[in-house]
């Protein structure tokens, strides 16, 4: 992967913020920690893409079909 230099400002919360994930290990350095926000951004902009397609395609979920993901999910949350 090609990488360029930038400069890029930030208000004091924030980069605040971005140096407790480093010190915590969070992040490698302040790139990193960017890079993998944007990386989880353009993630989570793709199942949204994804999700109303689907939807378009086979229109919105049922009340069963709803009750199933919930349950789906407290599943995977437990292990």
């Amino acid at each position: 992967m090609t990488r360029s230099k930038i400069a890029i400002t930030l208000p004091k919360d924030q980069l605040a913020r971005v140096h407790r994930e480093i010190r915590a290990g969070r992040a490698d350095s302040v790139s990193g920690y960017i890079a993998r926000v944007l990386a989880e951004q353009e993630k989570r902009e793709s199942l949204r893409v994804l999700l109303a397609d689907l939807m378009e395609e086979h229109g919105e979920p049922g009340a069963e079909e709803t009750k199933w993901a919930k349950r789906a999910l407290l599943q995977h949350r437990r292990g």
